[in-house]
């Protein structure tokens, strides 16, 4: 552990004006605080706050973040209180430990919706005071950094949360190398096979391309540049695993045949050095076509800027060279926590516009778990930039819209989008951005959100403001049919109907008004003759009543399990359903209804060859989307792998599928020669991400070549 005088000394070192007091004091109050308090380690517990301020020290922060890391479990895990912090260090201090406190003090029912209140709550303090999400992120880092103490069950759960939360809020705020460290510490806690599978094959290529292959390259750079008299700093590193790892995920690549695995800094003094040493490459190696990037004329939200080039470089190898100055180096690295380092700016003064996005999202989404998925969708993307007509720049996630673009602007220029121009030329409204496109969108007082946007936008804000408004529509058009159904109801009944009535029966409903009855019965979720025997509880329902939310089957290929049929939105209630056998949809994957006659509706996936023979006939065509479902619900999901014909080739299949959750409902073997072997398999999982998850394993193993989704 770091002792008291040592700790001072590390803040001295870059702050010479840190309140040495406060910080003794500080340590004495959390040391007695946590006590005898031990970790799953069997270490004091005192150690994992003094751990979290040194990482802070290393990121030369304030005085009163340091404070902060030393006392953030002490409200929470002691008897310490607020009172007690505001009086010994000050109100700056007290509110920065209560927004890092009130995030674990939830009582909740599901880690899922756990997760996503934390991370309400999270975006909540943070866009009060940066240093909020500094501290929390460098408290994460040390736990993953002992996660190795905790039963597996819980290592997984804490890995995805910081693979989902904490490593993209990192790196939204450009700190790249707590990115980076908790990515690959949540990848070995989440797929140690996998990621020890990677470190393997990097070792066999490291070895095949002889001892060091970094230093030659290094070398011959530095000649190159020096003959052209540019002093820089060249360094050469291997990716992180699960940089690796997300690269033959996302690009459906083996290992060997990726470009990016090797990345070469170059450091220089000035940015007109940077585009000397641009020309400097291009002009002595061949350049990898579509593969550069400035991110100094247009920096990321986060702030980084880098030029970024592929070239053929030394020995024929193809590398990444990554070219900026030592002051965008060292905001790459630290990010946010740079402009305590060098600027001393307030938390006011710097451009969050990704913060205040977020919290738009809060303000327009029905709870903590729907507002988790649309700040993921946020967060997660790489960008384009595209510019409004004036020239404004508008950074958006690979993939997005003029519909993405339209509510990046404003809400309202959203809600009221018709169509859009991009480059002086009208396009549809689900065309794909690209850098450098000028947007130019055109709106109509009359116009509102259609639902089959929500099917093509990629932003959380977006989509948030998209389901909003289907949410408030939807209400209307269930309160007019709840409102019928009753009225219908009664007069079957042959019983007298009031208002009066009803409004007696709010309180057995848990409804406010009458209005939240009619929308409950509209929606299926309760029965008219409910109702009338709240109002009259000695009536007898002529006939066995048939719920509405049933779904009917009517032949043996459709799904009969309740739950799987009720987890999509977009279905009539009594509405027969099944699963197309062409294209197996998961939940997850974007999807359609097709209304079958005489069957109810198949379910396809947005991109089936089938859906071309139903072209002609638009009205058959239902927009659907998947509604939350339990985790023990199952799906079939089919893959085709091509394997080495060698002895555990099979078993290793088998053993990685399992060890990934998935159950195997059929296999079968499509072909078989002297060295390879193909094979169908059908793998009960639980959603799309499940399958993505199980093909990316799949892929990292050695003895298969070829994984891909039937």
């Amino acid at each position: 552990m770091i002792r008291q005088f040592e700790l001072v000394e590390k803040v001295k070192a870059y702050d010479p004006n840190a309140d040495e007091d406060a910080l003794n004091r500080a340590y004495v109050f959390a040391m007695k605080a946590h006590g005898s308090q031990k970790r799953a380690s069997g270490d004091p517990y005192f150690s994992h706050p003094l751990e979290v301020a040194g990482i802070l020290c290393e990121m030369k922060l304030d005085t009163a973040s340091i404070i902060t890391a030393l006392l953030h479990d002490t409200v929470e895990d002691t008897d310490a209180t607020l009172e007690d912090i505001e009086k010994l260090f000050g109100k700056e201090v007290r509110d920065l430990v209560n927004g890092v406190t009130k995030l674990t003090r939830i009582e909740v029912q599901s880690d899922k919706t756990k997760q996503a209140e934390n991370f309400r709550k999270l975006v909540l303090a943070m866009s009060d005071d940066i240093r909020v999400l500094l501290v929390k992120l460098a408290d994460r880092l040390h736990n993953m950094r002992t996660l190795h103490y905790v039963r597996e069950e819980k290592r997984r759960r804490i890995g995805r949360e910081t693979l989902d939360i904490y490593a993209p809020l990192a790196e939204r705020i450009g700190i790249t190398h707590f990115k980076d460290e908790l990515e690959d510490l949540a990848f070995g806690a989440i797929n140690p096979d996998a990621r020890e599978s990677i470190i393997s094959r990097l070792e066999f290529l490291e070895h095949q391309d002889g001892d060091n292959h970094i230093k030659p390259v290094v070398d011959e750079l530095n000649t190159l540049l020096k003959k052209e008299g540019i002093s820089a700093t060249i360094t050469g590193r291997i990716k992180r695993p699960y940089s690796i790892w997300r690269k033959m995920h996302h690009k459906n690549t083996t290992l060997e045949q990726l470009l990016d695995i090797v990345a070469f800094r170059i450091i220089v003094d000035d940015l007109g050095d940077c585009y000397k040493v641009l020309g400097v490459l291009h002009s002595a190696y061949r350049v990898i076509p579509d593969r550069f990037k400035d991110y100094i004329s247009t920096p990321k939200p986060n702030g980084y800027q880098s030029l970024h080039t592929f070239i053929v470089g030394p020995n024929r190898q193809r590398i990444e060279v990554q070219i900026r100055t030592q002051h965008m180096h060292e905001v790459a690295e630290m990010g946010v926590a740079a402009h305590w380092q060098y600027k001393q700016k307030s938390n006011e003064e710097h451009d969050y516009s990704w913060l205040r996005s977020l919290l738009e999202i809060l303000e327009n989404t029905s709870g903590a778990e729907e507002f988790l998925e649309h700040t993921k969708l946020e967060m997660f993307q790489d960008q384009v930039f595209c510019f409004t007509p004036t020239g404004d720049l508008i950074p958006l996630p690979q993939g997005a819209t003029p519909i993405d673009f339209a509510y990046a602007i404003h809400s309202k220029i959203g809600d009221h989008c018709v169509g859009a121009k991009i480059n002086g030329r009208m396009v549809p409204l689900r065309t794909l951005l690209h850098n450098g496109d000028q947007v130019d969108i055109v709106t109509a007082k009359a116009q509102t959100p259609s639902p089959s946007w929500e099917r093509f936008v990629v932003t959380g804000k977006a989509r948030a403001n998209i389901r909003r408004f289907i949410r408030s529509q939807k209400r209307d058009q269930f309160v007019s049919l709840g409102r019928s159904l009753l009225h219908k109801g009664f007069e079957q009944a042959k019983l007298d109907f009031t208002e009066k009535q009803i409004e007696g029966t709010l309180k057995h409903f848990k409804c406010n008004n009458t209005e939240d009855l009619h929308a409950l019965l509209g929606e299926g979720l309760n029965t008219p003759a409910e109702v009338i025997r709240a109002v009259y509880p000695n009536y007898q329902t002529p006939q066995k009543e048939k719920p509405l939310k049933s779904i009917e089957a009517h032949d043996k290929n459709i799904w009969k399990d309740k739950d799987s049929a009720m987890s999509i939105r977009g279905l009539i209630p009594g509405m027969a359903v099944h699963y197309a056998g062409c294209c197996h949809p998961l939940p997850g994957d974007n999807i359609v209804g097709i209304i079958m006659s005489g069957r109810g509706v198949t379910i396809h996936t947005n991109d089936c060859d089938m859906l071309k023979n139903f072209s002609n006939e638009p009205e058959r065509w239902i927009d659907l989307t998947w509604a939350d479902q339990e985790e023990r619900t199952t799906h079939i999901g089919r893959l085709y792998v091509v394997m080495d014909n060698r002895q555990g080739a099979l078993a290793n299949l088998t053993t990685t599928i399992s060890k990934n959750h998935g159950n195997i409902a059929n296999l079968k073997v499509a072909n078989r020669t002297e060295n390879f072997f193909e094979v169908n398999v059908d793998i009960d999982v639980s959603n799309a991400d499940h399958l993505t998850n199980i093909i990316a394993c799949l892929r990292a193993s050695p003895l298969i070549t070829t994984v891909q989704r039937v």
